[in-house]
């Protein structure tokens, strides 16, 4: 049996249960720090989500090469609030509910481009140049038709605005290119159905931010009030579970090793802006906001402090693993369709820094005498 000296500040370290549980008044601030940083970070996604319709909705109103520009920065800014996001999936709250969640209407991917529009070869393909079928594009019809025969049947959410703002990625060292005149009604433009294509736009980042207000609504109110009133270890467990099921099988697995393995880069997040590195970034920096308890102005008690209470080595060093994998994932060079080739080390690096933070969120929930059952 390990045996602490009670001259020493810090506290055991071991990776068994502690004998002390966790108590409400304990977990209490935790977990109102953490849904305020929850509600925080979806007012962000859904307020640029909406200078994103703005830019959207002045693109297609004129649609100029300069406003394209100007709608694919505006997208690339709603993605660095929505990448942080992710952390709050895995444990069937309010973005994954298996009955309402809205995860695959938001961020499903990879997707079948032809599903959508044209793609090289197939001009006439997509929903946006079957008027027969789908005589009026709507959120409605969107939300309807998503993963509708299929799981790559993406026609919603941030890839689908991806994908109508750049086109494919058809280049080996750059994004998309697809034209303003894609959307030019005047006489003058490619591609056919150009009206279309922006009521599809449109409504694609309608959707967005409507699916963004209902959970930032019920992180402030509903949900939220139910998630701090479970049980203390209920609470810490969802919270773990998510950093967990990020770190290891979801970003480090099924957005990053698969891609590695099959250097293909339809197998990247966002192929066609070539964005990827930005989300493991973001992804990378939502685990690390909410093991510390921060993020923009809010700074609170958080699992951090849980565990130092029980094991400070375990809580430093799952800080500092934390910190490592955002440093390495910052380190990927710009496009990741080319890193997963050219720069297999920094890829790997990444993974690696993931995998060992995913077993130390595992060790910290062993504290709690919580099992995760991680991939």
């Amino acid at each position: 049996m390990l045996i602490c000296s009670a001259l020493l500040l810090g506290a055991c370290s071991t990776d068994e249960p502690s004998d002390t549980p966790l108590s409400a008044d304990e977990v209490a601030p935790v977990a109102e720090n953490y849904a305020d940083i929850v509600a925080a970070n979806y007012a962000d996604a859904r307020m640029t989500a909406e200078a994103l319709a703005t830019a959207i909705d002045t693109f297609v109103g004129d649609p100029s090469e300069a406003n394209l520009t100007a709608a694919r920065e505006a997208w690339l800014a709603a993605r660095e609030p929505y990448g942080q996001t992710e952390v709050f999936r895995f444990y069937d709250g309010p973005i994954d509910n298996p009955t309402d969640g809205p995860e695959g209407q938001l961020n499903a991917w990879p997707m079948d481009e032809a599903y959508i529009d044209y793609v090289d070869g197939m001009p006439d393909a997509g929903i946006i140049n079957d008027l027969a079928t789908y005589p009026d594009i709507t959120p409605e019809l969107l939300a309807e038709l998503n993963e509708a025969g299929g799981e790559t049947n993406i026609s919603s959410g941030y890839h689908a605005v991806e994908f109508l703002l750049w086109g494919q990625d058809l280049s080996a060292d750059g994004p998309g290119a697809r034209p303003a005149t894609d959307y030019l009604t005047d006489g003058n433009g490619t591609a056919m159905n150009q009206d279309r294509r922006a009521a599809y736009l449109q409504a694609a980042v309608t959707l967005l931010i409507e699916d963004l207000e209902g959970l930032e609504t019920a992180w402030a109110g509903s949900y939220r009030d139910s998630f701090v009133g479970e049980a203390p270890e209920e609470i810490v467990r969802r919270i773990l579970l998510g950093m967990g099921s990020l770190s290891g099988a979801e970003l480090a697995g099924e957005r990053m090793e698969v891609a590695l393995e099959t250097q293909e880069q339809e197998d990247e997040h966002s192929c066609f802006s070539d964005n990827t590195h930005r989300d493991v970034v973001t992804n990378a920096l939502g685990i690390q906001n909410v093991y510390l308890g921060r993020y923009g102005a809010l700074d609170g008690q958080s699992v951090y402090d849980l565990v130092a209470a029980r094991d400070a080595d375990l809580a430093d060093r799952l800080r500092d693993e934390i910190a490592a994998s955002v440093s390495a994932a910052e380190a990927i060079p710009a496009p990741f369709d080319r890193a997963i080739v050219d720069d297999v080390e920094s890829v790997q690096a990444t993974i690696d820094a993931l995998r060992v933070q995913a077993d130390s969120i595992a060790d910290a929930a062993a504290l709690f005498d919580i099992n995760l059952a991680l991939e």
